[in-house]
């Protein structure tokens, strides 16, 4: 099972090779089962894996397993999947102890005959000065080369108010331009880009509408270009790419914060 979850959407977007359903806990104990349907395991051969998402809005827990959870011998999978969901109802807690009330409202234990593997993942409902930690900007990339300088100026305006080190809001600018630069080189419209503060990283994304994901390469002395990606991976604490629903794809970059 592959993840990625956007907590401005309030959306996970997954893709499933074999596994069972991702099941969700909404705030007031209501758990929704993931409907879209499963790919084969990986291995099989001749498969492509489709992606489907599932709403994980602020204050709901998502559970991924292993089968060794939910299966026992004598008992139809379904039923374990069942006993899974009324145990998830009634956890509430930190991720550790949401873990620990499923293992053991399901029964295992150190001598259990089969591998298991639970992560959970919640999205917080952050209320006063903790919602204030967390910030979302976006801009449409309109106008063609224009649009790179209307880039930077608004990174530079955004990482301002959110007073950043001036350091660190050199370097977001930089991996803006970059950013944008690979888009309007090698992308097509619509282009978007996006910002976000956590309370732990920066995180720096550009999509558009081609789905041809970049790769970092190493240009020669005469080059004028072909720097961007490798810049992007020196300056920022982890980068990468993702297609998107529709046929794009994102790239992005983030930065550690400060203690």
């Amino acid at each position: 099972m592959y993840a990625i979850h956007d907590p401005n959407e309030g959306k996970l977007v997954y893709a499933s090779a074999g596994h069972l359903p991702i099941l969700v806990r909404d705030e007031d104990g209501t758990v929704r089962r993931a409907e879209d349907p499963t790919g084969p395991p990986l291995g099989t051969g001749g498969w492509l894996h489709a992606s489907g998402s599932i709403a994980l809005p602020p204050g709901s827990t998502a559970v991924l397993y292993t089968d060794g959870l939910v299966e026992r011998r004598r008992e139809d999978i379904d039923e374990g999947v069942a006993a899974l969901a009324r145990a998830l109802s009634g956890a509430d807690g930190t991720p550790q102890v949401v873990c620990d009330r499923i293992l053991r409202a399901l029964g295992v234990t150190a001598e259990h005959d089969d591998d298991v593997a639970v992560l959970v993942v919640q999205h917080p409902s952050r209320k006063g000065p903790d919602a204030e930690l967390f910030h979302n900007a976006a801009l449409e990339l309109l106008g063609g080369v224009e649009a790179a300088p209307r880039a930077r100026a608004f990174a530079s305006g955004v990482l301002s108010s959110w007073r950043f080190p001036v350091e660190l809001r050199d370097l977001g600018v930089l991996a803006t331009s970059e950013l944008v630069a690979n888009s309007l080189q090698h992308g097509t419209p619509p282009m978007r880009l996006r910002l976000r503060r956590t309370d732990r990283r920066l995180i720096i994304e550009v999509t558009d509408g081609d789905d041809h994901l970049p790769r970092r390469r190493r240009a020669e002395t005469e080059d004028e270009a072909g720097r961007g990606i490798s810049i992007i991976a020196t300056i920022a604490s982890s980068w990468g790419s993702r297609r998107t629903p529709g046929g794009g794809k994102a790239v992005w970059c983030e930065f550690a914060l400060p203690d």
